[in-house]
């Protein structure tokens, strides 16, 4: 990436990160302390303090990540709002499935993530009117079809996805310029994180997310929380 073509990148980021903040009384950016995710953390915590950070604790996060979260709170001096799945739903699903029972089915892992992830974010979301992420169209085929601007089918609320165009290298030469905290799964060869026992790593020059959910044939793997991909369903 040429110091120009950064430079360039770099400012349309800032510049929309900007206009969210002036234009949106109540946004959010919303963490799993990925690399992409710490871009924007780093920016955001540096220069935009009047976006709201929030982050998912599923239960079932590495300890990595929650060394990430501890650190990158107090390296940013940020306030990162938490939410959690409901218990009585995490109970009823063990209680139903058993404590691993998302490996028995495509049906029960969403179910499972349902549960962790996209109930909690629906709480997350609610009173927000703009939403921040890190996805990229390059991390898998399903969200190659991404746009930067749009409104997110199930919340209603205006989502923007500022790094849709960066590449895997993009990402990695921000965070080494700027010597920003990163996961240490990465280097451990896990470009994609999510919960423990649904993430592995992955060998040289597969799919960045091959590793999440592995037992599953669908290429079109997701959680959930961004509903606009998975419009075959």
């Amino acid at each position: 990436m040429s110091a120009a073509f950064a430079a360039s990148r770099l400012d349309l980021l800032q510049s929309t990160l900007s206009l969210i903040e002036r234009d949106f009384a109540k946004p959010v950016f919303t963490t799993s302390f990925g690399a992409e995710d710490m871009v924007l953390l780093e920016l955001i915590g540096r220069y935009h303090r009047g976006i709201a950070v929030a982050t998912i604790d599923t239960g079932r996060l590495p300890a990595e990540t929650y060394d990430l979260w501890q650190k990158a709170t107090e390296y940013y001096r940020l306030k990162i709002e938490v939410f959690f799945p409901r218990a009585e739903s995490v109970e009823s699903y063990v209680r139903i499935h058993g404590i691993n029972g998302f490996y028995d089915s495509v049906a029960q892992r969403r179910e499972c993530c349902h549960v962790r992830k996209v109930e909690p974010l629906t709480r997350l979301l609610a009173g927000r009117d703009a939403w921040i992420t890190g996805l990229r169209s390059g991390q898998s085929a399903a969200r190659s079809t991404l746009l930067a601007r749009e409104t997110d089918r199930a919340s209603g609320v205006e989502k923007f996805n500022p790094l849709l165009d960066w590449s895997e290298e993009d990402v990695w030469s921000y965070l080494r310029e700027h010597q920003t905290p990163v996961h240490a799964l990465h280097a451990r060869g896990f470009p994609s994180i999510g919960c423990a026992p649904c993430t592995r790593a992955v060998e040289p020059g597969q799919d960045l997310r091959s590793g999440r959910w592995w037992w599953e044939n669908d290429a079109q793997k997701e959680c959930g929380l961004h509903i606009a991909l998975e419009r075959n369903e």
